[in-house]
C-alpha cells in the first residue's frame, strides 16, 4: 500500500516522521505543501476520516498570526477548508496517508501502532 507524508521540510515534527519511516525502513512518497500546495479533492477526502478541527492546526504559527476575526469565521469544514487552501501551513502536519487510512500529527508510539506487524 502506497505510504505519503504531507507536510513541511521545516517542520520539527515531519522531520521526526520522515526520519521515523526511514531507520524502519519504510518507502514512502513526501509531499511538500509549500512547494506542490495542496488540491481542494484532497482536503476533502481527508474531512471524510477526519473533523475538521483535527486537521486545522490551531497551536501554530500562522493560526496565531491571523486576526480574530479571521479565527472567528473558522466554524465549520467549508471555512476550514478555504483556509487550509489559501493557507496550507494551517494544516496540522504531518498528515499520513496510507491507502484510505488517515493520521495527523506524530509520536512513535502513534506511527508503532500504526506499522505494527
Amino acid at each position: 500500500m502506497a505510504i505519503i507524508l504531507y507536510g513541511i521540510p521545516n517542520c520539527d515534527q515531519v522531520r521526526k516522521a520522515r526520519a521515523w519511516l526511514n531507520d524502519h525502513a519504510l518507502s514512502f512518497d513526501f509531499h511538500d505543501f509549500k512547494k506542490a500546495g495542496i488540491e481542494r479533492s484532497l482536503i476533502e477526502t481527508w474531512l471524510i476520516h477526519l473533523t475538521w478541527d483535527v486537521l486545522l492546526n490551531k497551536k501554530g504559527t500562522t493560526w496565531r498570526n491571523l486576526s480574530d476575526q479571521r479565527k472567528a469565521a473558522i466554524t465549520d469544514a467549508k471555512s476550514a477548508t478555504e483556509l487550509m487552501l489559501e493557507l496550507p501551513s494551517a494544516i496540522k502536519r504531518p498528515v499520513l496517508s496510507i491507502g484510505e487510512s488517515i493520521h495527523v500529527g506524530f509520536s512513535d508510539p502513534l506511527y508503532q501502532q500504526i506499522f505494527k506487524k
